[in-house]
């Protein structure tokens, strides 16, 4: 059986978005079919029962079963022209036992019968016992308890698939329209939405049945100098979340020092667009930063990529191991750093958390995909290393007697891995607005929006750009620069933290296809801070020559 069926998303014409390649699990069908309850839970649960029976009559010691129904939407738009419209459903039976002490794993597509996942049982035992014979050390999986008959599903207020494909492509359109308008010369805008219904069942004695939605708006804005051919391009500063449709109605919104919209419970796409429309035009005259040192106010729409890319990925335990060495490698934060008790993260402000309970996060669900209880715990604590992310099979190398509960896998028909949990800086306990962090500022970059990076294997030494860079001096916005990057280590870096906003500025942002593993698996996670200040940290002009 394939691993999957992909179909790729051609003809975007995402031009400066900088999306990656991204592939759509399943099936074309018609937007009216994203909208069928799919499989009864009843139904499921005489399937996923046929499956652990199966398992345990061939050897199997552990047995979970993962049936899953997966449905995008995406839609496409360039100017005043719809590019594409992409409806697809996937769905399928996913099994993994443990025999012989090892694991093996068996998907089937479209699975219907009792006979058909039997079949898949089977099948993975046949593979765990084969594997058996090259296994070094038996699995050794954390104690679960079993939940019985459970249900988790996404708060959400309007389900983006019963949205008339007509009103998004209008929003979309009166979107590209409004940047065109206001002196854009290229717009292009997505709306991406997602539904995983996924029903998990277990020899631990769990039924878990969940209903995850994941909604992305975005655009990105291109003007050009008529008199030097020059152009300048600012990308939505919306965050993709864990909600529906109503995440893209208008909502009271409070102002960053003048310069900004931010976005909490709401997103003004129409709003963001008009201001990216006039700052690529202000982007154009503004002048080219001086390299040195400067201190960096960096907004959360900035911030959580470097979250991402300097804490959430070198916190997995799979690749502070060397387990998994794939996009950007494995860890410099080694056992040996968490063992010390004092291994030195980041400042004493620094607090980092993982959470896959924060309601609108993409990260949020009930239970993870082997069954575990989803909850909140530190990372890095008051500066120092604490702990790491890891999942059944790999918890007890740090010591931990159950899961942390961030096991995840991107369809029925791949094999659940640690996946990053919702990794978030916490918010500063004394009151604190970015005006006031602002103040005493004598040279600094106020930095909005993530751009490009650049990391190394060990998750240590980096380099991030962003959309938006305003110079302060003396506590003052004194305009906008361009050719901005900051380059620094994670140690450094966080070391450098001396300030962070109270949790009246905390906003979620994230990355709607991370990618990971081999073959390769995409999640979403969301990444929340409040802006926080950075003292001293090397800025370099990407524009000009060494």
């Amino acid at each position: 059986m394939k691993r999957r069926d992909f179909m790729q998303l051609s003809g975007m014409g995402l031009g400066a978005m900088m999306l990656p390649n991204i592939p759509v699990m399943g099936r074309s069908v018609a937007p009216e079919a994203l909208l069928d309850g799919g499989v009864d839970v009843a139904v499921k649960k005489r399937l996923a029962d046929a499956a652990l029976n199966a398992a345990k009559s061939k050897g199997a010691t552990y047995t979970d079963v993962r049936i899953g129904r997966y449905l995008n939407q995406f839609v496409v738009t360039r100017e005043d022209k719809v590019q594409n419209i992409v409806n697809t459903e996937s769905y399928g039976v996913g099994v993994r036992v443990i025999a012989n002490g090892c694991w093996g794993f068996a998907a089937i597509v479209d699975a219907k019968t009792e006979a058909d996942t039997a079949r898949a049982a089977e099948e993975a035992v046949a593979i765990a016992k084969a594997n058996a014979r090259l296994m070094k050390q038996p699995v050794q999986l954390a104690p679960q308890k079993g939940y019985g008959e459970v249900s988790w599903k996404a708060p959400i207020q309007r389900n983006a698939f019963e949205v008339p494909i007509q009103e998004k492509v209008d929003l979309l359109l009166g979107v590209n329209d409004a940047a065109l308008k206001n002196g854009a010369n290229y717009v292009n805008s997505v709306l991406f939405m997602v539904n995983e219904q996924k029903y998990f069942a277990s020899t631990d004695g769990s039924y878990i049945d969940q209903d995850i939605h994941r909604i992305w708006p975005i655009f990105a804005v291109t003007t050009i100098d008529p008199k030097t051919g020059k152009f300048e391009t600012r990308q939505a500063l919306s965050a993709p979340v864990g909600m529906g449709y109503e995440y893209l109605q208008t909502n009271p919104k409070d102002k960053i020092t003048g310069i900004t919209t931010r976005y909490n419970k709401g997103y003004d796409m129409l709003e963001d667009v008009i201001a990216a429309a006039k700052q690529t035009k202000e982007k154009l005259a503004a002048k080219s930063v001086e390299a040195g040192k400067y201190d960096l106010i960096l907004d959360p729409s900035h911030l959580w990529l470097t979250i991402h890319e300097s804490v959430g990925h070198p916190l997995e335990l799979d690749r502070v191991l060397g387990y998994e060495a794939n996009f950007a490698g494995t860890s410099f934060a080694t056992l040996d750093k968490w063992q010390s008790k004092n291994f030195n993260y980041g400042s004493k402000e620094v607090n980092l958390f993982a959470d896959k309970t924060q309601v609108g996060s993409l990260g949020a669900v009930g239970w993870d995909d082997e069954g575990v209880q989803t909850k909140k715990w530190d990372l890095v604590k008051d500066g120092t290393l604490v702990n790491y992310q890891a999942i059944r099979d790999q918890v007890h190398i740090i010591g931990e007697k159950e899961s942390q509960g961030c096991c995840y896998a991107d369809s029925w028909g791949t094999v659940q891995f640690q996946r990053m949990a919702n990794v978030s800086l916490a918010a500063g306990k004394t009151p604190l607005s970015v005006s006031e962090m602002i103040k005493d500022v004598k040279k600094g970059i106020y930095i909005i929006g993530d751009g490009s990076f650049s990391i190394d294997q060990q998750r240590y030494n980096f380099q991030f750009g962003g959309q938006l860079y305003y110079e302060i001096k003396d506590g003052q916005i004194a305009g906008m620069l361009k050719d901005v990057a900051y380059q620094s280590n994670t140690q450094e870096f966080w070391n450098s933290c001396v300030k962070v906003c109270d949790e009246r500025d905390y906003r979620l942002g994230g990355s709607f296809f991370d990618g990971k593993g081999q073959p390769q698996q995409v999640s979403a996670v969301s990444h929340g801070s409040s802006t926080a200040r950075f003292n001293g940290v090397n800025v370099i002009n990407t524009a000009r020559k060494i």
